[in-house]
């Protein structure tokens, strides 16, 4: 079992940045996958970003491609997103998750940090 608990999410004005911190319990965080989604007001949720178990390999949705970076600190049991260049379209409820065997198969989820970016 593995627990999920996102934090640094806030208000922000458009073109600012957060950074969001995803801590994880369990002895094997380091073999999972793990990824960012984010719900809009009215959408369904949608990908954002993920990174393999080593931290080698990292995906991004275009939306986010050259503003967001998401990265890890198996030490820590730590997964973060920077957030950067924010757009109000950004504003969402932010979601951390777990994939225990990096088959794109999201057993674990976090409770969610919302992210407002106002314009």
């Amino acid at each position: 079992q593995v627990q999920l608990v996102e934090s640094g999410g806030g208000l922000v004005e458009a073109g600012g940045s957060l950074r969001l911190s995803c801590a994880a319990s369990g002895r094997t965080f380091s073999d999972y996958a793990m990824g960012w989604f984010r719900r809009a007001p009215g959408k369904e949720r949608e990908f954002v970003a993920s990174i393999s178990w080593g931290g080698a390999s990292t995906l991004y949705a275009d939306s986010v491609k050259g503003r967001f970076i998401i990265s890890r600190d198996n030490v820590r049991n730590t997964v973060y997103l920077q957030m950067n260049d924010l757009k109000p379209e950004d504003t969402a409820v932010y979601y951390c998750a777990a994939d225990p065997k990096s088959t794109n198969k999201w057993d674990y989820w976090g409770q969610g940090t919302q992210v407002t970016v106002s314009s």
